[in-house]
């Protein structure tokens, strides 16, 4: 088992997962951050915290941000995408892919999240965001297919 482990392409999915999460854990903070710097803020204490001083103050702090809705709108998408990669691409890179074609799914996904998020948080003019997203999911796609039809024993 040890020797899957240390796969090239395993090695190659543990670096383009790494990547992926590392970006998508980036995100919370940076959601915190323009909270802060934006003084919009979903909870009581968070507003106290920050400068509220009576209800009057607290509620002008409780407010929704444009910004700060797509700063997390693009760490929501993050989720719905990167999780799913990171199992399918577990079983993909158990079940025996080519390196070459291996490395160019996991290449492929990471750039197209990266993608998506600078065209999210720029923000890039449609379809640019859309494009970068069906890229990420038609490489998780294909990752599947590709575990179903090594795993088909009918």
């Amino acid at each position: 088992m040890s020797e899957v482990f240390s796969s090239e392409v395993f090695l190659a999915y543990s670096t383009y997962s790494t990547i992926v999460l590392l970006k998508m854990l980036l995100m919370g903070p940076l959601t915190g951050y323009f909270r802060v710097t934006r003084k919009a803020f979903v909870s009581a204490e968070d507003a106290w915290a920050h400068g509220a001083t009576d209800e009057e103050s607290k509620k002008k702090l409780m407010r929704t941000d444009p910004y700060v809705e797509r700063v997390r709108r693009c760490h929501q998408n993050d989720l719905e995408n990167i999780v799913p990669f990171v199992g399918i691409g577990l079983l993909y890179a158990l079940s025996g892919p080519d390196l070459n074609t291996a490395v160019m799914h996991f290449r492929i996904f990471a750039a197209s999240r990266i993608f998506h998020s600078i065209a999210y948080l720029v923000p890039l003019p449609q379809p640019s965001r859309g494009l970068s997203w069906i890229v990420g999911m038609g490489v998780t796609f294909s990752m599947v297919y590709r575990v179903l039809k090594a795993g088909v024993h009918l």
